[in-house]
């Protein structure tokens, strides 16, 4: 076990006042994720984080309370406070939610070539049925009323395709990110210069599932997903 000790008189950025106990959150979790406190280390006590902040005990107590909530903390009562994590998982995922439109379905796009690569060869006939008949329940087109509807009726259908995949970490992995897939879906599709994948790029993107032909399922991917990225980053 690594242990780092620190003097009072050493220094880090002192926190704005946007808010403190924000700010003593991100300058925290910035020295472990840079790796100046790494996993295992015990952190500065209490009174020395809250002078290297320039901040009150209080709120240094609260930002590590928050901290160890997100398991990068430890706190081990009668001892100190140990570094356990080197990401915030909570946190990755607010700025994977913050990216753009473009860097958004750049992800969707790796998501899903390799879900319809993968279910290519472990799909079932059960899976196929389930994909055909949420396939139709999409349909072809929208219009402004039932676009909603539209866009959570193409995301049950490539969750599907995820499920379909076998890999559980890749299928929990879309299913969490289709929360901002459906938000960006929405915003992409009010915008009518954008193009909208259809039905039968996405019929052959399930018969190239079925024929189990992973090469085909990732073209049909391809042919989904670029259209859209091209004309975003235009």
């Amino acid at each position: 076990m690594c242990y780092i000790f620190f003097m009072s008189s050493i220094q880090l950025p002192q926190a704005p006042r946007r808010s403190l106990v924000d700010s003593a959150i991100d300058l925290i979790r910035n020295q472990i994720e840079t790796g100046v406190w790494k996993v295992g280390d015990r952190i500065p006590k209490e009174q020395e984080l809250a002078d290297m902040l320039q901040i009150g005990r209080n709120t240094v107590r609260e930002a590590v309370r928050v901290l160890s909530h997100a398991n990068m903390l430890e706190v081990r009562q009668g001892d100190g406070t140990y570094v356990r994590m080197s990401v915030d998982s909570a946190e990755i995922m607010r700025r994977v939610n913050r990216a753009s439109l473009q860097d958004h379905f750049e992800l969707r796009a790796v998501l899903e070539t390799e879900a319809a690569r993968l279910a290519a060869i472990h799909s079932t006939k059960a899976d196929i049925a389930l994909l055909r008949q949420l396939l139709n329940q999409r349909g072809e087109q929208h219009d402004a009323a039932s676009l909603e509807k539209f866009i959570e009726a193409d995301m049950a259908l490539h969750n599907a395709i995820a499920q379909s995949s076998k890999n559980t970490a890749l299928a929990e992995l879309y299913r969490y990110f289709s929360t901002t897939i459906k938000d960006n879906m929405l915003s992409a599709l009010s915008d009518s210069e954008l193009p909208e994948p259809g039905f039968q790029v996405h019929r052959k993107l399930i018969d190239a599932i079925e024929a189990h032909d992973e090469e085909e399922a990732v073209a049909a991917v391809t042919e989904l997903t670029r259209p859209l990225i091209i004309a975003l980053k235009a």
